[in-house]
């Protein structure tokens, strides 16, 4: 039996959407750029798509862009909007624990003359919003705080850090990588003061290499790569029609029974947590609200309220005296498949930043793994998941001692 728990890595394809985007592959498979009716076909269901996502945001369709995902939807956001808006100032604001796309991001802006401040979070690992207010100055021009973290699963009070920013100065951009956050909670980017939203595809049931950027009406982005003059000449280049379809029809699914789909998610985690911490012992849950040893002796019902603080999906489990990579394998021999961390960042040596943010203790910094679950998931999977951790722990631990 299969368990899939690499769900923020990425996601099964909904059925229905990859049906859809083979009809457009095989059949209606013209370039939207060209004229006659195949083109004119095409273009048709970028529109639809445009549609279908801006109604999932209350937003308008012109204010989707098109991209081939959140990496570079962070990109354009980060990058085309602070050089847009650099006569303005040259100080940019984010946090410690962004997605690599939003940090390197930031890094290459840095190197180009703009001055960065990092803001700090918490062992739950959400910013201070005082801290973002007192180092908000005349000269900031964008900040940008993600909605949920990818490696351990916090919820960032973005909503409440977007009114700051614009109490302080209306002109600063607010940007959101939404990647992990789309789906899992409903956005209204207009509302909530948030001028740049960043979604990827495959995060969401949709398809690889397609994402978007919503753009708030008004907002000025500088292109950063040039071509063709596609999309208003922000994001040039051949439309990919099958993907943009896809992710489409992905995001209108993902929002049906959203309430449903979302009361499950956080009852699976609730189940994992308590299965894991209450049958091992040296188990550390990260980036909870309250520590590991309060949330195993928590009744149910009161752990289920201290989870909903944070993203329904993503559990980050840190178990003392293994490696992270070790754990990994032992568990995929056994057909069930967890990351060691952001799958942005596997193939690098280096110890998250995330996890060295919130505090981890350096011994455990390498013995973290990272479980997330999509609507998918089964309670089922959940407990053979807990039964296999209690088989593989103690062996290895008994090996690592050696």
């Amino acid at each position: 039996m299969e368990i899939y728990l690499d769900n923020s890595a990425t996601t099964r394809v909904y059925k229905e959407v990859a049906e859809y985007m083979a009809k457009l592959m095989l059949e209606d498979y013209g370039n939207p750029s060209s004229m006659h009716h195949k083109g004119v076909v095409a273009e048709k269901y970028v529109k639809e798509a445009a549609e279908k996502i801006a109604k999932t945001l209350k937003a308008k369709p012109k204010e989707i862009l098109f991209t081939s995902g959140g990496t570079e939807s962070d990109n354009i956001a980060v990058i085309g909007g602070a050089i847009a808006k650099n006569r303005s100032g040259k100080h940019i604001i984010t946090t410690r624990v962004e997605h690599p796309a939003v940090l390197n991001s930031f890094a290459y802006l840095e190197k180009e003359g703009f001055e960065v401040t990092y803001l700090n979070v918490g062992a739950d690992g959400r910013i201070d919003l005082d801290e973002l207010k007192n180092a908000i100055r005349e000269d900031t021009i964008l900040v940008s705080v993600m909605a949920v973290n990818n490696e351990i699963g916090a919820r960032e009070p973005f909503e409440e850090a977007a009114k700051i920013v614009h109490d302080i100065n209306p002109e600063i951009l607010f940007h959101v990588d939404a990647v992990q956050g789309y789906g899992k909670y409903r956005f209204t980017p207009e509302k909530s003061g948030i001028d740049l939203l960043s979604v990827s595809g495959h995060k969401l049931h949709g398809p690889k290499g397609i994402g978007f950027l919503y753009i708030r009406d008004g907002v000025r982005i500088v292109p950063i790569s040039y071509g063709g003059g596609q999309q208003k000449g922000l994001r040039s280049g051949t439309l990919n029609v099958p993907g943009i379809a896809g992710i489409g029809m992905a995001s209108e699914m993902i929002y049906k029974d959203f309430d449903a789909k979302t009361e499950k998610l956080y009852e699976l985690k609730r189940r994992l947590i308590k299965g894991l911490t209450s049958k091992l012992d040296g188990i550390t849950i990260n980036g909870l609200l309250v520590s590991t040893e309060e949330a195993k002796e928590m009744p149910d019902e009161e752990l289920l309220d201290v989870i909903k603080k944070t993203a329904p999906h993503i559990i980050s489990v840190s178990v003392s005296g293994i490696r992270a990579e070790v754990l990994l394998h032992a568990l995929e021999d056994k057909e069930i498949y967890v990351s060691s961390g952001s799958a942005c960042a596997t193939n690098h040596p280096q110890l998250s930043g995330t996890l060295k943010a919130i505090g981890v203790k350096k011994e455990l910094l390498d013995s973290t793994v990272r479980l997330s679950m999509s609507e998918f998931t089964t309670e089922d999977e959940i407990d053979k998941t807990v039964e296999a951790f209690e088989q593989i722990v103690p062996m290895l631990r008994k090996f690592s001692r050696r």
